[in-house]
């Protein structure tokens, strides 16, 4: 990823004499504004002229008012908006040779030498086909007298990519600006069916986007435990109707109320034919006389606002887009900023490489979770599971993908309640896969958790799991789940019990878990932290309330106006909570990345409002 503070050279000079464009093309996606935002600010900090493009290539090749000069405050309320608001367009007009010659003449007769597009595989594809084409089409300006000087100036163009896509459809990059958002919706409106489905005994039949590429539809299903998914890429063997069936009646013999089934909207058979909602809805009704109800989300999946995941991304890309054309020379191939490990990177516009495995591990993942019937050999391995540490929103899931596979491979599992002391107090029993099988959406830690460390209990600790011949240990939780087991682990030399396998899964809001980039549970809490944020900025437009004094904040709803200074949100515990604090800087970081919050120093130390978030009031660096 690129360093804005570049050893040796002033950032703010960095693009002087530099234009830069920046437009949106093809389907919009929750995210764009975000990445649009990131390019002007960074271009207009390192001095370059940045301009919007209106309409996407059509404003290109329209020129006029569709290419206008961005500000720094021209920028300020994108944010936390969906869709696109400088606009999206498709254009035939771009891809005639006459289209791309006025769309050159445009960025000739502005000195604009570098454009940063974002939008799919197909309006890269035209980026990259503009740039090619560039000199050329520079001569034929040349030859017919319009903008001849500045023709002469502008010798090459430099092309960045960033992709915008709710599908994740392109090749090179884990996730495309959108995806996160589009998945929200999507999860949003399982969970709204699930309690209804549950009432009646129904099942649902849900279809989400995804003509040529099932990612929406896979990890909806992923997520939410359905019964079964159809998409393009893996279509069902021969017979899947008796096998869906079969699952269907399988799932309700078991004590399930409901029944889900997502489907990708190209979601085909072996012979290449559609698989519909409708089709599935007569299937389930007339085979199994269930009370079946099907569901098309369509463009709901487009709208609202972006998650902070989708904020936080396209502000990086941004970033990253601005460095590469900055950085970029007349022999630097036409590039797409894309994610790679948690770490926006370059990679040639058209010589990405698909990689097939975080798809395969999502395939396979679902068909263990749903698909793979428990052997009936048990394997005596002894396998138990505990929270630790404050619960979080994702613990429950991880701990019904870890029981579910290990009686898959023929574990007896137990379930471990209230953590280390828990399993002091011998709260051990053992849980099966149909007692974790609505546990994806339920928030919180059915097992519960606790934050008491082991030390004090190391005996009794060693005596239980010598009692119910526990063989290892899977720990789920945050820094005192990480601090627990190393506890654990130095106790092995005065307690050989201890001697056994144990696995740390991080799971806290506070993302304070060493060595791992992200934990479970903290995209949950920036995204109620975003949307917080979100509600208290429109609040604070039109709102403003009295103070008792100046360090005496008044609380509404959770949150505050602070007559418009600036804003923080101090979580529980930043400051006062023992050592750990310091680690919560890094929630915090993003939360500002991704709500717009303002640097800001607090005046006094913030005082514990239990789970509430505060908004202290603060000044400015």
């Amino acid at each position: 990823m690129a360093n804005i503070n570049t050893a040796g050279v002033d950032p703010t000079k960095m693009g002087v004499g530099r234009a830069i464009a920046v437009l949106t093309s093809g389907g919009d996606a929750q995210g764009m504004n975000a990445a649009v935002r990131a390019t002007v600010r960074v271009g207009l900090y390192t001095g370059a002229k940045v301009f919007f493009v209106h309409e996407g290539y059509q404003g290109l090749v329209d020129g006029g008012d569709h290419i206008r000069p961005a500000t720094w405050e021209s920028v300020s309320m994108m944010l936390q908006l969906g869709g696109t608001v400088i606009g999206s367009a498709r254009c035939k007009d771009f891809q005639t040779r006459e289209g791309r010659l006025k769309a050159a003449f445009n960025l000739v007769k502005l000195g604009v030498t570098n454009l940063c597009v974002i939008g799919g595989d197909g309006s890269l594809t035209g980026a990259n086909i503009f740039r090619t084409e560039w000199s050329d089409l520079l001569k034929d300006l040349i030859s017919k007298g319009k903008q001849s000087e500045e023709a002469k100036t502008s010798s090459h163009l430099n092309i960045v990519g960033m992709v915008g896509s709710i599908d994740n459809d392109f090749c090179g990059t884990d996730m495309t600006i959108g995806t996160d958002s589009a998945l929200h919706r999507i999860i949003e409106v399982v969970d709204s069916i699930t309690t209804t489905a549950q009432s009646h005994q129904r099942a649902f039949i849900l279809e989400v986007m995804g003509r040529h590429c099932g990612y929406l539809a896979l990890v909806t299903a992923l997520a939410c435990g359905a019964d079964w998914v159809f998409i393009p890429e893996m279509p069902p063997d021969d017979g899947w109707e008796d096998h869906l069936c079969r699952r269907l009646t399988e799932t309700r013999k078991a004590g399930s109320r409901l029944n889900v089934i997502i489907v990708a909207e190209g979601a085909i058979n072996k012979e290449g034919k559609p698989i519909t909602c409708d089709q599935l809805k007569d299937l389930v009704t007339k085979r199994l006389g269930y009370d079946t109800r099907a569901t098309t989300l369509g463009h709901v999946q487009r709208g609202g606002t972006p998650s902070a995941f989708d904020r936080v991304l396209g502000s990086r890309m941004g970033v990253e887009a601005v460095m590469a054309l900055l950085e970029a020379t007349p022999e630097t191939p036409a590039c797409v900023v894309s994610l790679s490990g948690n770490q926006a990177v370059r990679l040639p516009l058209m010589e990405y490489v698909w990689k097939y495995h975080t798809f395969f591990n999502n395939w396979n993942t679902y068909k263990l979770l749903a698909h793979v019937r428990p052997p009936e050999t048990k394997s005596n391995i002894n396998v138990a599971i505990l929270n630790v540490g404050a619960p979080c929103a994702g613990m429950n899931a991880a701990v019904r993908t870890a029981v579910r596979i290990g009686i898959i491979q023929g574990h007896n599992m137990l379930a471990v309640h209230d953590g280390f002391e828990g399993l002091a107090e011998e709260k051990i029993e053992p849980i099966t896969w149909n007692t974790v099988g609505d546990w994806t959406g339920k928030g919180g830690s059915e097992l519960g958790t606790k934050r008491v460390l082991p030390g004090k209990y190391m005996e009794e600790i060693s005596l239980n799991i010598a009692k119910y011949n526990i063989h290892a240990l899977v720990i789920i939780g945050g820094f005192e789940a990480f601090s627990g087991a190393l506890e654990m682990v130095q106790g092995r030399e005065k307690y050989e019990e201890l001697c056994i396998p144990m696995v740390i899964i991080p799971a806290t809001v506070s993302n304070n878990v060493p060595g791992s980039d992200f934990s479970i549970g903290a995209d949950t809490a920036l995204n109620t932290i975003t949307t917080v944020r979100d509600t208290a900025h429109t609040l604070s437009g039109c709102t403003v309330y009295k103070y008792h004094n100046d360090y005496q904040p008044i609380f509404v709803n959770n949150f505050i106006n602070l007559k418009k200074e600036a804003y923080i949100i101090c979580l529980h515990g930043v400051l006062n909570h023992g050592g750990g604090g310091r680690f919560h800087t890094r929630l915090a970081n993003q939360c500002l990345l991704a709500s717009r919050l303002v640097p800001v120093v607090l005046v006094r130390p913030c005082f514990r409002v239990g789970a509430n978030l505060v908004l202290e009031k603060a000044v400015r660096y």
